[in-house]
Formats: structure tokens, C-alpha cells, sequence
């Protein structure tokens, strides 16, 4: 097993069950690997913010597995940079968001995907923007919110 960082692996990082299931390459090249092993050290900040194992849904997604699964055509997970995860552990994602969010964690995205996972970017433009998309009404919107908040702005 080959490590981006202590507690995340490049197997994980690259897994994927359409990828296995459509016969997709989702190997890095040089440059995504780098990208991988700087979000796993935002990730590492995480994982000890939390004090609990993560879950890593999904990593990298090259763009034909973007494409295969329904992500965004300028999607961060493309280059490395963004990860989709769970820390039952720790607590639903929105307490996860959170978290993230009142500590001194950089990144770049942060995006409270409502009763499923949350999203985050450690790309180098760490713009700290943060989002809630509730699947029902499958809108973006400004802020970690809950659902009541959400239902508010859309």
C-alpha cells in the first residue's frame, strides 16, 4: 500500500466502484499525485480536528470517471485537490462542516452536501467558500446551513 500521507493511502484515494465496474483507469500522473499527497496533508488537519477515522467516498476522479458518475465539468476531484468523506465517528456531516469550519483549517471549497457527505478542496486558491446543496431542490447555496436554513434561502 502506498501512502499520500500517515493515515490515507493512494488505494483509497483512488478507488471507485464505477471505475472498477466501467473498466476506467483512475491512476494519477505526477502532477495529480503531488496534488493528492498536499490534500492529504489538509485531510491529516482533519482527521486530528475531528479526532476520528474519515471515510474517503471519493478522491480522485479522472475525467472520464467525472463524467461516468455525474461530476462537475471543472470539478476540483479531477486534479486531487477535492475529497468527498464521512466521520460517523465525529458525527453527521453537517457537524463535521462545522467543526471544519469554526477551526483554523484552510481550503478551498467546503461544501455541506446535506444528509450524504461533505465535500473539501485544499486547492491552492483557498478561497474558504462554503456551500449546502440539498438534493431535493439540487441548488447550491452560500453558507453551512441546515436544512430549515436552507429551505429559508432557496
Amino acid at each position: 500500500m502506498s501512502n499520500l500521507s500517515e493515515h490515507f493511502t493512494l488505494e483509497e484515494a483512488t478507488f471507485s466502484d464505477t471505475a472498477v465496474r466501467q473498466g476506467i483507469n483512475n491512476q494519477p500522473d505526477a502532477k495529480q499525485l503531488e496534488n493528492m499527497k498536499i490534500a492529504a496533508e489538509g485531510m491529516e488537519k482533519v482527521r486530528a480536528l475531528l479526532g476520528k477515522g474519515i471515510h474517503v467516498n471519493s478522491w480522485l476522479r479522472l475525467p472520464e470517471l467525472n463524467v461516468a458518475v455525474g461530476g462537475s465539468k471543472i470539478s476540483s476531484h479531477m486534479d486531487g485537490w477535492a475529497i468527498d468523506f464521512t466521520c460517523s465517528g465525529f458525527g453527521d456531516p453537517l457537524a463535521v462542516c462545522k467543526a471544519i469550519e469554526a477551526s483554523d483549517i484552510k481550503f478551498d471549497q467546503m461544501i455541506h452536501e446535506f444528509g450524504r457527505w461533505m465535500h473539501i478542496s485544499f486547492a491552492p486558491e483557498m478561497r474558504q467558500q462554503k456551500l449546502t446543496i440539498f438534493k431535493p431542490a439540487n441548488k447550491y447555496v452560500s453558507g453551512i446551513l441546515t436544512e430549515k436554513e436552507y429551505s429559508e434561502k432557496v
